[in-house]
């Protein structure tokens, strides 16, 4: 038997290429978001009921299509496989970590959005920098990611429908609000930065409780909806034929005198 290696997980490198992508499919097209709002669409696509494939998902969030050339707006073959390669390795390693059997967030093996204290980051610049960015609005932490989160939840709601038991409905409900509640500014006191340790203080405490509830969250969500599995279609019964109809078994002899007697 031929061993198999794991696909190895993004580094930092990895993740400037993707928003190189990213901005480069931009430049075509101004919808395409950054990876953080993608990195949240990620984790929701694979909290879903049912499985969704990339042909569906990546024209919704891309605007491109992995089966038609004519209609991507990837500059060129290498570029689309580059991006394709790189998500494909990045849904590799969330879909372990939310599979892990993990106690706490900072366990190696937890969920590790690739978010970024855009405010922190900003507020180490010069003053000449900041000023020119001063009518500029910067997400919160963890922002963009819950808005992407909810995109995908929004946008395929019947894979979001509450079962009928009421409990675990309460439980959906009470984990997609933890990650609604991101969604939201960071209005409280800023305490700390996670940009640089020594940095200005740029994320509220309140704000990081709270997107450590969030991402617990998502850990719930993907457990109730693989233990629900995909919805069951409804069986419906073919329509009988009239009693005056040919009978369908082919005889030649009306149905209410073949096998509707």
């Amino acid at each position: 038997m031929t061993d198999v290696s794991p696909l190895p997980p993004l580094d930092g490198p990895d993740f400037d290429a993707l928003e190189d992508i990213l901005d480069d499919l931009r430049s075509r097209g101004e919808d395409v978001p950054q990876w953080e709002f993608l990195e949240g669409a990620m984790a929701a696509l694979l909290c879903t009921r049912r499985l969704i494939l990339p042909s569906e998902y990546l024209p919704v969030l891309l605007g491109v299509d992995d089966t038609d050339p004519e209609a991507t707006r990837f500059a060129d073959q290498a570029q689309a496989q580059r991006f394709f390669e790189l998500w494909t390795r990045r849904w590799t390693e969330v879909a372990q970590a939310l599979s892990a059997d993990v106690k706490a967030l900072d366990d190696e093996q937890a969920y590790h959005p690739e978010v970024m204290d855009v405010r922190g980051a900003v507020a180490m610049l010069s003053d000449e920098a900041r000023a020119e960015m001063a009518d500029q609005a910067l997400p919160a932490y963890g922002q963009v990611w819950a808005l992407g989160f909810m995109f995908v939840v929004e946008n395929w709601p019947e894979e979001w429908e509450p079962p009928r038991d009421k409990e675990t409905a309460g439980w959906i409900d009470e984990a997609l609000d933890a990650i609604v509640a991101i969604t939201e500014d960071d209005t409280a006191p800023p305490a700390f930065n996670l940009h640089a340790e020594e940095g200005p203080p740029s994320v509220s405490e309140a704000r990081a409780n709270a997107f450590g509830s969030a991402l617990w969250a998502v850990y719930d969500l993907r457990q109730i909806w693989q233990s629900l599995g995909e919805r069951a279609e409804p069986v419906r019964k073919a329509a009988e034929p009239g009693r005056n109809d040919p009978c369908p078994c082919g005889s030649g002899k009306k149905y209410k005198k073949c096998h509707g007697a």
